[in-house]
């Protein structure tokens, strides 16, 4: 398919199966909506790379807690059309919950390891609500690739190991976080914040880069790299802390860092009353240690 100013708009597996059929080489963007650069990135690396490009937009209520913000969560389909017809979008598949969750659905999806520490202890269930939600929308569309990007980057791993478990055809690709001058991730999220707001935030990245330049510089202790990131956080009063974690390609906690490019270094706090995700590899140019499990 020939990209178009806007893409094809389908809300029903019916019409998806339809307007997919001989589309060549899929690419799956699934989104939340309320799209920006970031996501713009994701479409514009499946357009190079896919014949055909979905992005879906669709507000899970299955990976929102109670007392998260899915009632207030940014909305503005006209705003999704115009930014994926501007990255080369194709179809802009935007399903309502009866269509994801018909009557009496009763079937959640659950992966284990990988999405237990971190997001996984703090969101009880947000990454049953994600990997399912996922499962279904590759099941519809069928992609060969699915982009997601790097910030969420326990829900990359999640999706990863549920692909890889069972057997599904398609592959992953992440894709780097995408941020604004000052540092600070782009998200959906960050239209709760002011401009001024959004400057002080990006003190996340800052102790994440702190971290990283630590790590770089041969500090291998896990301990004293966080706390080389917590020294930065702390001259910020306006954020709480959930975690500031060092975590190799399984999200598990080890004393010492190994020579691992799958070694992250994340960040998950409150500002102004709105929760942000960052995280950055901590060897970026790793090479896996010889003897090195997959």
């Amino acid at each position: 398919m020939t990209p178009a100013t806007t893409p094809r708009l389908v809300t029903t597996a019916e019409d998806l199966r339809t307007a997919l059929a001989n589309a060549g080489r899929v690419g799956l963007v699934p989104t939340m909506g309320y799209l920006h650069e970031g996501h713009a990135t994701l479409m514009e690396r499946a357009r190079a790379e896919c014949d055909t490009v979905v992005v879906s937009v669709f507000v899970n209520p299955r990976q929102f807690g109670p007392r998260e913000d899915l009632g207030r969560y940014p909305r503005d389909l006209g705003r999704d059309l115009h930014v994926a017809g501007a990255a080369g979008a194709d179809l802009l598949f935007h399903p309502d919950v009866g269509t994801m969750y018909p009557p009496g659905y009763a079937t959640n999806v659950s992966v284990g390891g990988v999405s237990e520490p971190l997001e996984g202890s703090l969101r009880p269930g947000h990454f049953d609500g994600v990997a399912t939600v996922v499962l279904k929308l590759l099941n519809l569309v069928r992609p060969d690739r699915a982009y997601f990007g790097e910030k969420d980057w326990q829900q990359l791993a999640v999706v990863r190991r549920m692909v890889r478990d069972l057997n599904v055809p398609v592959e992953v690709v992440g894709v780097p976080t995408v941020r604004e001058a000052s540092g600070l991730a782009l998200s959906s999220r960050n239209s709760y914040l002011t401009a001024g707001q959004r400057e002080r935030a990006a003190v996340l990245s800052k102790a994440l880069r702190a971290v990283q330049t630590a790590a770089m510089g041969g500090e291998r202790d896990t301990a004293r790299l966080r706390q080389v990131g917590l020294d930065v956080l702390a001259g910020e009063p306006e954020l709480t802390l959930d975690y500031l974690a060092v975590v190799d390609g399984d999200m598990a906690e080890r004393e010492r860092v190994e020579n691992d490019p799958m070694t992250r270094v994340l960040v998950a706090a409150r500002m102004f009353g709105v929760r942000l995700i960052d995280n950055l590899p901590l060897l970026p140019d790793a090479e896996p240690d010889a003897g090195a499990g997959a």
